[in-house]
């Protein structure tokens, strides 16, 4: 029986090729691109389960709330780390990482002993041993338990290894860091590279062991520098724990250091912190709204893409559901003709599914077929490396369960509503007509467009959003700005010099020396708190950035002062470090209402010579804050503003300069405009991802348009044979055939438009400088799906209104 079946699904199949084709393809398009999302998912969700205690292992996070604004921070004082290890018997082990090193943020040119040439490093970052211990790094050469334990010290991966020894046991060796042979590292061990799917992504760990960036810098509560992690001991429940701790650790430690610093209302204050556990399996999608310098994904793009996943299967399935109930009327005769002869309804539902269950095993072949070959497309797109796990042993019977289940499901409707016809109404011909105006159909065809539609709305907003970013004024000037990185290997004495040398290049027109540019992603930021003169013990300090920059850091990045004056290396108190220029935000938030020549106090007092007109010096989803910008030479990076005219030779000029000042070490340089629009690289692959399946949405529903269309216009010949009998014109009956669809079309932009819009309103809230929702996007989104329906029914409607009536009417 079952063989029966099969036959005659496949003889079906081969009677109806266009029809079988639309449906085989639009679901193996699906199927791929279901496919390729679902790597996506599984890849995201991997992250960080490869570390044997991973379910114990948490980050620390701190939360201050003041006025309802939650601010969040991974940052903690260096004492932390080992308070929470001695107060908390619930604790296993603690540690610190410090990525914000005064090597320069994770970078620095490092080079072995025995050889001259400097080599560029990122992932680096100091550590404390029990890092190792907590994580339980496996080990290549060297001992885990000691890897770390003595004062310069450090641990690399195998793959740095491989690059500076290979071949060899690198342990004992010395290698040099920023060319500072006074600090000689040892290496004290080899570690496996950190796996793909970890948050960390380090390829350096420095020993913190004996390290004090500065004096009383180990026991100060004051300065957060630290990321810290612990490791519960078995059995403790995080969340409760995680009460405790911030009840504790506020009482004991931050409550007496706000004291102590003369803070206003101190216990109030420090009411508005909070310490949390954060799982470090959470980490990587689930800190979107942490501000912690590293690279990781973000639980709302997770759902998004399973949603659009979702929406491309259904909106293949209902391709399905629709051609198999509008071609009822050509198997209704076979259905009242199987039942005469004593076909039980059960054994006809087995039939329509077989042919279900055949379509779908074909399109899952398929599916796979051009899931392997978009692969290489779509890691590309979403900046992975995904594979199909071809060999692992549960991927075929999750394609088989798969086929089965989604074949079931798009077949269980038609094999009811097929096998359901009785045979009296089909031997007279009553059903020939049904199929003309299903309410189920339609449906089906406004919940597809009204998907589709919404798709290419997003993909607008955010095409709109990301151009709105690239090009708002963000008060500085970013174009043909050469970073010069690496430049604190030369020292303060000849960074001054190279700058000088620069300056007589004839493209350029000025150069910079300084520690932050305002771009994310280089130095990570640093945090200060600033205070009038006077009133430390009065006022709740202002939290900001405190910059240090030369007298032509303004100039070169075209930065506008609206009060005061620029440094001046003739000014004795600029080149002493008296004085301060301050962003208009800063001058806002301290209530200085006159700000020229007020006393600011951070540590230590400063006299305020100018004020800066407010430029972004963060992304876009953040607000413009508070920043003061001291004088002094900082040699961390160089900004070289050029001309645009022959940029090859002026850049060929700058490394040439470079070259005379350290030649065993290569130039690195980049365009501060591409690292701008770095800053927004996830929201634009997210544009080319939402974009790609949106397309692929509109492909699969006009598929099934265009074959619904076909039918429609078939069963409605004799009607169109009629009518042009009676002097009906082509595009009368075009208008005619082609007006039905557009009024679904026209209903699914009607539903449509408001879902995408709070849904997009909702995206653009998390950028604090967002384009408006315009209601041309609405439209363009509403005339582009009319139009692609118009021009998928059209076809199908003039070929009908073409056809001469004689072929339709002959029989009657």
């Amino acid at each position: 029986m079952i063989k029966n079946y099969f036959k005659i699904a496949y003889r079906q199949l081969r009677k109806q090729k266009m029809y079988a084709a639309i449906k085989i393809g639009g679901f193996a398009f699906s199927i791929a691109a279901c496919l390729l999302i679902a790597l996506y998912i599984r890849n995201e969700m991997s992250y960080d389960k490869s570390y044997p205690d991973t379910d114990r292992i948490f980050r620390v996070v701190g939360i201050y709330t003041n006025n309802g604004t939650v601010n969040k921070g991974v940052e903690w004082p260096a004492p932390l780390a080992r308070a929470l290890k001695n107060d908390f018997p619930q604790i296993k082990a603690s540690g610190r990482l410090m990525p914000n090193t005064l090597m320069g943020a994770g970078t620095a040119e490092l080079r072995r002993a025995d050889q001259q040439e400097n080599s560029y490093e990122e992932g680096i970052t100091f550590a404390d041993q029990s890092m190792l211990d907590i994580l339980k790094l496996p080990m290549v050469y060297g001992d885990r338990t000691h890897a770390l334990a003595s004062p310069r010290t450090f641990v690399m991966s195998r793959r740095k290894a491989d690059k500076y020894f290979p071949g060899q046991n690198p342990v004992g060796k010395v290698m040099y860091f920023n060319n500072d042979k006074t600090q000689p590292y040892t290496v004290g061990g080899v570690m496996e590279n950190f796996p793909a799917t970890s948050h960390l992504q380090y390829d350096f760990l420095v020993t913190l062991a004996g390290k004090e960036f500065w004096k009383g810098e180990q026991t100060n509560w004051g300065d957060y520098n630290y990321p810290s992690y612990v490791l519960l001991k078995p059995g403790t429940n995080a969340k409760e724990f995680g009460l405790k701790i911030t009840r504790d650790v506020v009482r004991n430690y931050l409550l007496p250091e706000f004291k102590k610093g003369g803070m206003k209302n101190a216990e109030q204050e420090a009411a508005k912190f909070k310490l949390v556990l954060q799982p470090v399996s959470d980490i990587n999608l689930y800190s979107y709204d942490i501000p912690d310098g590293l690279s990781h994904g973000d639980v709302r793009f997770v759902w998004l893409f399973g949603g659009v996943a979702a929406f491309i299967l259904i909106i293949a399935c209902i391709n399905f559901v629709n051609l198999a109930t509008a071609k009822s009327a050509n198997r209704a005769k076979e259905v009242g003709l199987r039942k005469v002869v004593g076909s039980y309804r059960s054994s006809l539902i087995k039939q329509f599914l077989t042919e279900s269950l055949l379509y779908s095993c074909l399109s899952f072949i398929m599916g796979l077929g051009l899931a392997w070959l978009l692969l290489p497309y779509f890691n590309t797109l979403s900046s992975k490396s995904l594979s199909i796990p071809w060999g692992q042993w549960w991927l075929l019977p999750v394609i088989l369960l798969s086929a089965f289940v989604i074949g079931i499901i798009a077949g269980l409707y038609p094999a009811f509503y097929l096998s359901a016809f009785k045979p009296v109404q089909v031997l007279k011909g009553a059903i020939s007509t049904g199929s003309k105006g299903s309410v189920l159909r339609n449906s089906l065809v406004v919940f597809q467009f009204t998907a589709s539609i919404m798709l290419i709305i997003g993909t607008m907003v955010i095409y709109n959003q990301m151009h709105y970013i690239l090009n708002q004024k963000v008060g500085f000037d970013k174009d043909q700005v050469v970073i010069v990185q690496g430049a604190n290997t030369l020292g303060d004495k000849n960074v001054k010099t190279f700058k000088n040398e620069l300056q007589k290049i004839a493209a350029v027109k000025s150069v910079s020396i300084s520690d932050y540019l305002p771009i994310a992603g280089g130095t990570k930021r640093n945090g200060n708190t600033f205070f009038i003169d006077g009133r430390t013990k009065l006022d709740a300090g202002v939290g900001g950035q405190f910059w240090q920059i030369d007298d032509t850091y303004l100039k070169t990045l075209g930065m506008k002062l609206v009060e005061g004056r620029n440094f001046s290396y003739d000014m004795s108190d600029d080149t002493a470090g008296k004085t301060l220029i301050i962003n208009q935000t800063l001058a806002k938030k301290l209530n200085l209402k006159h700000p020229i020549g007020a006393r600011i106090t951070q540590g230590y007092t400063f006299t305020v010579i100018g004020v800066v007109q407010d430029f972004n010096f963060e992304s876009m989803h953040d607000k413009i804050g508070p920043l003061a910008l001291h004088f002094g030479l900082s040699p961390s990076m160089v900004s070289v503003k050029i001309s645009g005219t022959n940029v090859k030779n002026t850049l060929q000029a700058i490394a040439a300069t470079w070259k005379t000042f350290a030649p065993n070490q290569p130039i690195r340089y980049s365009f501060m405009d591409e690292s701008f629009a770095n800053m927004y690289a996830d929201v634009t692959r997210m544009g080319h991802i939402f974009t790609t399946f949106a397309v692929l949405a509109i492909i699969i529903a006009c598929l099934g348009l265009f074959a619904l269309s076909a039918f429609m216009a078939e069963q409605r010949s004799r009607e169109i044979g009629i009518r042009k009998v009676l002097g009906a014109s082509v595009s009368g009956i075009t208008t005619l055939l082609s007006l039905d669809f557009v009024k679904l079309v026209a209903l699914a932009i009607i539903i449509a438009s408001p879902i995408a819009w709070w849904g997009m309103n909702k995206w653009l809230q998390g950028f604090a400088y967002a384009v408006p929702l315009q209601w041309w996007i609405f439209a363009t989104a509403g005339l582009g799906a009319v139009l692609i329906a118009l021009i998928t029914v059209s076809f199908q409607s003039i070929k009908a209104a073409l056809m001469n009536p004689v072929r339709s009417l002959k029989s009657e």
